[in-house]
């Protein structure tokens, strides 16, 4: 086994009972996975509040930096958040910035002008690729993708291409962009002239645009997050680039989950020196602390926003607080080196996870893939996927399963993993595999040869 990265950034392998500035949490006494289970059936979803019993009926109270606490007092290493914690939860730099801002303007009249915005802007497009000047902030990747596909209509590409598997968020108009009809299926009709092409096939996207894209808007990722890690063979980014410029088409790329350092470079646009006409921000932009999302635009994909500030708005978009937060993260990524690290952690983490697969689950596994910190393991059979996660999680490891793939669980650590966490991460998933190969070994000769009937 090849030796960890170098430690974690000074100050973010935190103790989880302990805010960035050292006091203590004590979880309130009252809280109760039963207690809080009921809440969530009574008054936000039945359905969510049975899935947390599931899980074991945890409340996650505090956190700070890798560590997620518990109302019963429980320590958990949180290698999932879907993408959120690229800096780590409560980051001492992320967390500051926020409570000076609190204690001064944390909303804004949005009359006056108010400088955290125009500092954010300016930190967000100063390490963007070339051309993307213009940004508009919002409070989630959906608002984010809403936003660019008004942007691509006010330009006259009415028809958008998207593709199978992709996932951009689930409000009305970036649900017709996501590529999976479970979700789409009971708010039909969603908006018109939307096609979906199989991901990573560039001849498959130029048979839809045709000779004359200019009314069309290509959407995608550089890697499919939600549907399972899935990563497009190399050069097709720079392929679909170059066809959208070709045929006149507007070339969106959502790297809400993949940007901001995820991949191991600030996007994954950066791994094929492109750049698109708008740009889509958010998870890690974040810091961990306040939700916040971005579509980042060239001048003329921005011209309808530039001459109409009324256009399109929201009360809470570019709110101060949140703009102090994407600020400091911004500054915290590129100060601790955190893209770097994350291709070097990534590197480290697939090798090991392979190597337990390998060892103990073959048979199970259909693939272990990633790039920098997105990681997926593929299973043969979902119920194989459902079990591995909850291994993991009784291990004290959150990881998620994929939202458009169900035999995927995700890793998404933080690039401030420290080394010990490394080693915690890597030893808990050797265990699970071990534990999920002997609960169910190979019953045949072939490949994923397993007693189904065990895994449901």
């Amino acid at each position: 086994m090849s030796a960890a990265p170098d430690a974690p950034p000074t100050g973010q392998s935190v103790a989880a009972d302990a805010h960035p500035t050292g006091q203590s949490v004590a979880p309130p006494a009252h809280l109760t996975g039963q207690s809080v289970a009921a809440g969530y059936k009574a008054h936000l979803s039945r359905g969510r509040g049975k899935l947390g019993e599931m899980f074991g009926g945890h409340v996650e109270v505090s956190s700070a930096g890798c560590r997620i606490r518990t109302a019963g007092g429980e320590d958990f290493l949180n290698a999932g958040g879907y993408g959120v914690f690229l800096t780590g939860a409560c980051h001492p730099r992320v967390v500051a910035a926020v409570e000076r801002q609190i204690r001064t303007l944390p909303l804004a009249t949005r009359l006056l002008l108010e400088p955290s915005a125009a500092r954010a802007a300016a930190a967000l497009t100063g390490v963007c690729p070339d051309g993307l000047e213009r940004v508009h902030f919002s409070g989630s990747g959906a608002e984010a993708v809403e936003a660019a596909l008004k942007m691509a209509r006010s330009l006259g590409h009415r028809r958008v291409i998207a593709t199978r598997g992709g996932y951009h968020g689930k409000t009305l108009g970036a649900l017709s962009v996501t590529g999976k009809p479970l979700y789409q299926d009971p708010f039909r009709p969603l908006l018109p002239l939307v096609s979906h092409v199989p991901f990573g096939d560039v001849a498959a996207l130029a048979a839809e645009l045709g000779s004359d894209g200019s009314d069309a808007a290509v959407i995608l990722e550089p890697v499919q997050g939600e549907a399972g890690v899935v990563i497009p063979p190399d050069g097709y980014l720079k392929e679909v680039a170059d066809l959208c410029r070709a045929t006149g088409a507007l070339f969106v790329l959502d790297e809400i989950q993949t940007g901001m350092g995820r991949l191991g470079a600030w996007w994954g646009a950066d791994r094929e020196a492109v750049s698109p006409d708008i740009l889509l921000a958010g998870k890690s932009l974040s810091g961990g602390v306040i939700p916040v999302a971005a579509t980042i635009a060239t001048e003329k994909a921005f011209a309808l926003f530039d001459r109409d500030p009324f256009i399109h708005t929201s009360t809470f978009s570019a709110a101060p607080v949140a703009m102090a937060a994407a600020e400091a993260a911004i500054e915290v990524i590129r100060d601790e080196g955190l893209t770097d690290r994350a291709a070097r952690l990534g590197e480290e983490l697939l090798a090991r996870l392979r190597a337990s697969v390998t060892e103990h689950c073959a048979h199970l596994v259909r693939e272990v893939r990633g790039v920098g910190l997105l990681i997926g393991v593929e299973f043969h059979d979902a119920g194989a996927a459902g079990e591995f996660l909850l291994e993991l999680l009784d291990r004290h490891i959150i990881v998620n399963h994929s939202l458009n793939a169900h035999t995927v669980v995700r890793f998404t650590p933080p690039a401030v993993l420290g080394d010990g966490e490394l080693d915690e991460l890597s030893e808990a998933v050797h265990a699970a595999a071990q534990a999920l190969g002997a609960r169910f070994p190979r019953t045949g000769t072939g490949t994923g040869d397993t007693n189904k009937e065990q895994l449901t």
